[in-house]
């Protein structure tokens, strides 16, 4: 969908409205085309529509008031973007958007934080595998000979592998495992965090 511009009559006006434009281009970068595109045209229509019914006032200082009152588009579009991409996170599943989104919405409360620390996490799955593969004999899921209780999950000193009197349960089969926790728990956490922004958007409306 192309969006049209707003033509000014005075060279001025068009700088400090193309000005502003651009920063609400910049400011929504991180999230989907069309996202970027219903913001733009929403801000773009409500110019314009403040434009046309101020038209007995100066075109620049009419233009000056419309953008003071929308407020800087770093500041003003910083909680929209924050839960853009946060939806955008939990209907993709993609990674880097999930970790952006956190990251965006550090400030909307500790609970994104405790989200953040959870992903964080699923880095020492990744680490416990290829410590396996550097370390076959040292590194696995340990358990103790008399017990069914998990004595260790990674990585074990051989003298406390004796003195325990610990065998490794899973062989060749750790890296597999590792491999499906880090899918499965990835998948929870962010089904989570979609269930947390729906509770979200159930308490606002």
């Amino acid at each position: 969908m192309r969006i049209e511009d707003i033509k000014f009559e005075q060279k001025a006006s068009q700088r400090i409205y193309n000005d502003y434009m651009k920063r609400i281009r910049k400011a929504t970068a991180s999230l989907s085309k069309m996202n970027q595109d219903d913001i733009y045209m929403e801000f773009n229509s409500h110019i314009f529509e403040s434009i046309q019914n101020n038209k007995e006032k100066n075109e620049i200082d009419s233009l000056l008031d419309i953008i003071e009152k929308l407020g800087s588009p770093e500041e003003v579009l910083k909680p929209l973007v924050a839960d853009k991409k946060l939806e955008q996170a939990t209907k993709t599943f993609n990674p880097i958007h999930v970790f952006r989104a956190l990251i965006l919405n550090f400030t909307n409360g500790i609970s994104y934080i405790f989200f953040f620390v959870l992903y964080l996490f699923l880095f020492g799955f990744v680490f416990l595998i290829f410590a396996k593969i550097f370390n076959p004999s040292l590194v696995g899921l340990y358990m103790k000979k008399d017990s069914f209780s998990v004595f260790v999950l990674g990585i074990i000193n051989p003298e406390d592998q004796i003195k325990n009197q610990t065998y490794e349960v899973l062989g060749n089969w750790f890296i597999p495992a590792m491999l499906l926790s880090i899918v499965f728990f990835y998948l929870l956490i962010t089904l989570l965090l979609k269930f947390k922004k729906s509770i979200n958007q159930k308490t606002l409306s």
